[in-house]
This record gives C-alpha cells, structure tokens and sequence, in this order.
C-alpha cells in the first residue's frame, strides 16, 4: 500500500482516551468506516494479503464482523462469526482469555467449521493477541487449519504479534501498524 493511502486511512482513526476505562486509549474506526473510500480501501488491502485457497473467513465480535464479512465475499469463501457468550445458539465451544483490561470468552459454533477447512481470521486491531489466540484455539478444536491472520490496525507497543508468535501462528499481515 502507498504510504498516502495508508496516512489517508490512519488519519481516520481517532484515539479515546480512557475508554473503555482509564489508561487505555480506544482506537475508533468509526470516522473510516463512514469515509466509503477508506472503507472500500481498507478491505482490498485485507483481500490483498490473504493467501490462495482460504474456505471460510472468521471474524470475531463485533468489529471483526465489519471486515471479516466482505472481505469473505471478495475471496469466494464463507463466513462465521466467533461471538461473546450467549450470542450463538446450539452446541458451541469456547476460550476464555485475557485481555489488556481484562478477561473476556468467545464461542463458535462446534458445526461452523468442518475439520480441515483452511481458514483466514480477520479483526480490526490486532493489540495483545488474546482475542486472535483465543479464536485460533477454537480453531484448533475444530480442526481447521488457520493459515493466515489480517488485521486493519496493529499496535506494535502491546506486542501482539510477538505473543501470536510464541503460541505458533506466524502467518499474520496488518493494513497499518502504530
């Protein structure tokens, strides 16, 4: 991506102070959600990076969903959605893990994806890992082979990516990175 493209989208996203509590600072992707440009923008460069052959996009709740759903529709492939408790029904899985300010679950559905399926996790932000790792560990009880995670926005201070290293997913891209 050009480096005015990408100033273009980084300059869309503002920064909330203290939310969702005091010391951390909330990345909003709102303003580029709403600019049709940007928006269009940021998922061709989360097509781009997607490796050949993926089956299904999963992205998790809620802002995952945004960029998981067409990005799944530009590569031919499906979509699930991993969600908070109580959101799913039927027979679902689920990973407790921890975030930067605090604990949080996802679960999936035990039938959304068949074993072996080769998938692509996409998020918005990419911070400490957890939520991706959480979701990739899902992913490994279903069986499905994660190839590749994509992210909108990393936060390269948090160290994410290298915690998403030291649990064995490598394969990991970002659009921007702060």
């Amino acid at each position: 991506m050009s480096t005015t493209r990408a100033e273009k989208l980084r300059a869309l996203i503002r920064d909330v102070p203290d939310f969702p509590e005091p010391g951390v600072v909330f990345k909003d992707i709102t303003p580029l959600l709403a600019h049709a440009d940007a928006f269009q923008a940021s998922i061709d460069e989360l097509v781009a990076s997607a490796p050949g052959g993926i089956d299904v996009v999963v992205g998790m709740e809620a802002r995952g969903f945004i960029f998981a759903a067409p990005v799944a529709l530009a590569l031919g492939a499906g979509f699930v959605p991993v969600r908070k408790p109580g959101k799913l029904p039927g027979d679902v899985i689920s990973q407790g893990f921890e975030l930067e300010y605090g604990t949080a679950e996802l679960h999936v559905r035990r039938d959304a994806i068949v074993s072996g399926a080769r998938v692509l996790v996409v998020d918005d932000v990419l911070a400490t890992g957890g939520t991706v790792g959480a979701t990739a560990k899902l992913l490994e009880q279903l069986g499905a082979d994660l190839v590749h995670v994509s992210v909108l926005l990393e936060l390269g201070f948090l160290k994410g990516r290298e915690r998403l290293h030291s649990w064995g997913i490598s394969n990991c891209s970002a659009v921007l990175s702060v």
